[in-house]
Parts: structure tokens; C-alpha cells; sequence
């Protein structure tokens, strides 16, 4: 029961940022406030933000029981695998118009809007999600005490969730390049038997 708040702040908060990414939101806030229209993606981010930092406070506050720790060279193989999956994460950014995401282009006086151009980093070749995959890495090689363990299962279904939801926006603005791309690469797990060759990859439209 000590878990039950950041389980429920969890739920409330996956519902929350599920329901002001739907492109259907967008649509209502560019025709009813225009002017705002360019703004929405910072202020989404922004309060993706905010609304995390409770999370995190009763994460720090009520951790709860540990359940396992790393150590000696699970540690370093734990950290290692952590690591490669920001490296990775980082790389993989290079196949999103950055500034629209984060939605800071607004600040340069341009306009913050989605990109329609279908872009396949390399990590794009194994899985369709790859933010979220190695986003789980990262998660799931931590040390595990009850509040983590409540905050990587909640993460974890919100990304199986989200990617779900995702694939339906990308659908629309990609179509059959889309579906083409998703009927050869795996979702947020690599299979060795399903994925993209470098050429394939590049040359994919």
C-alpha cells in the first residue's frame, strides 16, 4: 500500500501526456487558438516536466524495500549496458527534427511543426522504437527497491502503450511507408531474424 500514490500518480500521468499527444488535441488547439498552435510541443514538454518531479519526490521519499542491487562486475556489466543505451538513444536522435521535438524552434521565430519526412537511424534498422527500448535498458539495469520497481513496471506498460499509440500518428502521416517499415522491423525488442540491411535501410521510401 505504501506504493499505491506513485502507482496511481503514474497511471494519471500516462493518461494525461497519452491524451495531449493525440493528434485530435492538436487539431482542437490550432483551430480554437492558433496563436498557441506553435507553442504546444514546448508546453507539452514543459509539462511533461513538471508533472514528473512528484513522481520523483515519492520515489525519494517512500522507496520502500530494495529488492536487488548490483555489484562487483554486475555492476559494471549493469552501468555498461546503461551507458551504451543513452549512446545509443543519443545516436538515434539524429533521425527526428530535434527542434519540433522539444519544441524549440518556436524560440527561434520559426514554426514548431511535425516533420513528414521519413528519416531510419541506425538503431531504426533493428527496432521501430528505439527511444523506448533503450529508455527500458536503462530502467530496468538500475538498482531495484519497491518505488523503482512500481516506476519500471508503469514505464514499461506506458511505452508498450505509447508506442502502440505513436504507430497510429505515424501511420497517418507516413501511410504505406509505414506499414511497409513496421512489417519488417520488430517493435521495441530486436528479433536476429527481423531487421533492416544498411542498403535496405537507406534506401527505404
Amino acid at each position: 500500500m505504501e506504493q499505491l500514490p506513485l502507482a496511481v500518480g503514474w497511471c494519471l500521468y500516462a493518461a494525461l501526456h497519452s491524451l495531449l499527444a493525440d493528434l485530435r488535441i492538436k487539431e482542437v488547439v490550432a483551430r480554437h487558438w492558433p496563436g498557441f498552435a506553435v507553442w504546444y510541443r514546448l508546453a507539452y514538454n514543459g509539462l511533461a516536466v513538471l508533472t514528473a518531479l512528484p513522481l520523483l519526490w515519492l520515489m525519494r521519499t517512500t522507496p520502500g524495500d530494495e529488492l536487488w542491487a548490483w555489484r562487483g562486475a554486475w555492476a559494471w556489466l549493469a552501468n555498461g549496458l546503461a551507458i551504451a543505451a543513452l549512446a545509443g538513444a543519443m545516436q538515434s536522435s539524429k533521425a527526428y527534427a530535434m527542434n519540433d521535438f522539444l519544441g524549440l524552434g518556436v524560440l527561434g521565430g520559426g514554426q514548431t511543426i511535425e516533420r513528414d519526412v521519413f528519416r531510419l537511424s541506425a538503431a531504426h534498422r533493428f527496432v521501430r522504437h528505439p527511444w523506448y527500448s533503450f529508455g527500458l535498458v536503462i530502467v530496468w539495469s538500475r538498482d531495484m527497491n519497491a518505488a523503482m520497481l512500481v516506476s519500471a513496471l508503469a514505464i514499461t506498460i506506458y511505452f508498450v502503450a505509447g508506442s502502440w499509440l505513436e504507430e497510429k500518428k505515424l501511420i497517418a502521416v507516413h501511410g504505406d511507408t509505414y506499414r511497409r517499415y513496421r512489417d519488417c522491423v520488430p517493435g521495441l525488442l530486436p528479433l536476429p531474424w527481423k531487421y533492416l540491411s544498411r542498403e535496405e535501410a537507406a534506401n527505404f521510401r
